[in-house]
């Protein structure tokens, strides 16, 4: 684990030590119960289908971890950039695996490799705002969802 150098934050995790973690052992290796670790009680969750605050954020965090490897269990991700002001930071990430879970129908075999854009407030090291943006356009066609709507 990274941590920071100034005294007063000693033992606590940087941003990016919490992003890492989030996307390799969350969204990566599908354990949600590092939510409880990385998240603030009084998280606010900006992310479409994820929204809320508090509890309810928490829940809708784990449930998308658990979502994610029904669909993609072998998922892996990988942060290729990322950048810090202040209390916020912005990462690029990418998520590669193999869609052998059903999503919007049976299992495709199909390999995905998609883009997501992560923006979140850390403090005292736990995310306290989440911002995400993952390219499900990207998701839909590599899977096979947008061949089976076309006519």
């Amino acid at each position: 684990m990274t941590t920071t150098t100034d005294p007063a934050l000693a033992g606590r995790p940087t941003a990016q030590a919490v992003l890492r973690r989030l996307f390799e052992e969350g969204f990566g290796g599908g354990d949600d119960s590092v939510v409880d670790e990385l998240f603030a009680l009084t998280l606010t969750e900006h992310q479409f289908g994820l929204a809320g605050s508090g509890a309810e954020a928490i829940r809708n965090v784990k449930a998308a971890i658990r979502n994610v490897h029904e669909i993609v269990p072998d998922m892996s991700c990988t942060i290729e950039d990322s950048a810090e002001v202040g209390d916020a930071i912005w990462t690029r990430v990418r998520a590669r695996g193999t869609a052998t879970g059903p999503f919007f129908g049976p299992p495709s075999g199909r390999p995905i490799d998609i883009t997501v854009i992560d923006v979140c407030r850390v403090v005292d090291g736990r995310i306290v705002e989440h911002w995400g943006v993952p390219d499900r356009f990207a998701l839909l066609a590599q899977t096979g969802v947008l061949d089976r709507l076309a006519p």
